[in-house]
């Protein structure tokens, strides 16, 4: 549900206390516990101190004075790892000026060139946003929040949605350069396809010169470059294979034209969308590129993506594509583990949906290390489940993030237990009591 609020009521700040991060031991107690690392384990104990998983299993001896959450009859999982949003980015969709997520100008403006490389979301993001409550109880406790417009749109990163600062909230900045191909980048090449890659390879040509030639340029003594000295400097990254450029194309033809393009300039590719993906599934295995995509497209919204279908990511998979899911928006990032469960439903294995949203995102977004498993040594965001997490009717019973426990508390939880009660909404409003 996307909000429909008044700015007064996005001028609120919301801000749920968190637990303090010192010396705080938690143990997880009873639960089968998915680690995405090796088999479930029944009767598991997940050990967290100082905000780090300290052990996972069976028999695990607990300190004296530790936190214990009873998780009997409930399944534990990492946090859901959601791979495609504009969280900390966007409010209220009808209220531009709280959308920050876009760093083009209107059309004839100095902005509208459709090329911002050099537009980093982070210090863009709001750790108060009404968005993250909302979306962290509902045990999405990770997400990649990007930037969205134009041929190249910028660079997005990796958040927690746990801290009052940005600081505590970054996990890795950036993680990836965005771009798209297809319907959305046309206008880039002048209303045409081949127009729009056209253009795109003229941006990468010239980082790499830029990039060989930078003291040269310094000193005027290169030609001229299509674009500014702070997107060419943001793009060497990319050319050089150190940054993953995540590109968006959904018809299968431009699915190959972007793969062509980063087996050219040797990029390390991320897609996005690939709504057709399954025609050429094949392709992209090949290529060992991973793939985005939304479990729940499954119409032909437009032309480049005529060929939907809700096998989509269960097919990918079966190729031997690495394959994250997204519910690709930002007010229903909550609904990630009903896009998951709709997977399953579609023919994509149980145990894969679950690392489709936990681990793999980690492994495509280059946080593996720290984030996507229980094991010893990682982040401690994990959640508590009172049943099956891909059961749409399954409720959290707890998420804990870097190992703080996190209220179960949002704007729309306090709204509904002010209105449960008529008389109590009565009188918080000063109103008699009678009817």
């Amino acid at each position: 549900m996307r909000f429909q609020c008044t700015l007064a009521a996005v001028a609120v700040a919301f801000a749920v206390p968190v637990a303090p991060l010192a010396a705080q031991v938690i143990a997880i107690e009873g639960g089968t516990v998915y680690t995405m690392a090796g088999p479930p384990i029944e009767n598991g104990t997940v050990l967290i101190r100082d905000g780090k998983i300290l052990a996972v299993g069976v028999g695990i001896s607990v300190p004296n004075g530790a936190r214990r959450i009873d998780a009997r009859g409930k399944i534990v999982t990492p946090g859901l790892f959601e791979s495609s949003t504009h969280i900390g980015l966007a409010e209220v969709d009808a209220v531009e000026t709280t959308n920050d997520f876009v760093a083009q100008g209107p059309a004839g403006t100095a902005t509208s060139d459709l090329i911002t490389a050099a537009f980093n979301v982070a210090d863009g993001i709001n750790p108060a946003s009404m968005v993250i409550p909302v979306t962290r109880i509902s045990g999405v406790t990770t997400t990649v929040t990007r930037p969205e417009g134009g041929l190249v749109a910028g660079q997005g990163v990796v958040i927690d949605l746990a801290g009052s600062r940005l600081d505590d909230m970054l996990v890795k900045s950036p993680a990836a350069m965005f771009a798209s191909l297809g319907d959305a980048s046309r206008v880039a090449g002048g209303g045409a396809r081949a127009g729009a890659t056209l253009r795109l390879r003229e941006v990468l040509d010239d980082a790499k010169q830029y990039a060989a030639r930078r003291t040269a340029f310094e000193r005027n003594e290169t030609r001229d470059f299509a674009e500014s000295r702070l997107d060419l400097e943001a793009l060497i990254p990319v050319v050089e294979g150190r940054l993953p450029i995540a590109v968006e194309a959904h018809r299968a033809s431009d699915i190959r034209t972007v793969l062509r393009i980063a087996d050219e300039y040797r990029l390390k590719l991320i897609l996005l969308g690939a709504t057709e993906g399954w025609m050429v599934a094949g392709d992209i295995a090949s290529a060992r590129v991973p793939v985005v995509v939304k479990a729940l497209d499954d119409l032909p919204a437009s032309f480049e993506r005529l060929g939907a279908r809700l096998e989509n990511a269960a097919l990918l998979r079966a190729a031997g594509v690495l394959v994250a899911i997204t519910t690709n928006t930002t007010h229903d990032a909550r609904n990630l583990k009903q896009e998951a469960g709709n997977a399953v439903a579609n023919g994509l294995p149980y145990e894969e949906a679950l690392r489709a949203i936990t681990l793999y995102p980690a492994q495509i977004w280059g946080v593996a290390d720290t984030h996507g498993s229980l094991e010893a040594g990682k982040v401690a965001d994990v959640v508590v489940w009172d049943g099956d997490p891909l059961e749409l009717l399954t409720r959290v019973n707890a998420v804990i993030i870097g190992g703080r426990p996190i209220p179960l508390v949002s704007r729309q939880t306090e709204l509904r237990d002010r209105y449960r009660d008529p008389a109590a909404a009565r009188r918080a409003y000063g109103a008699d009591a009678a009817p």
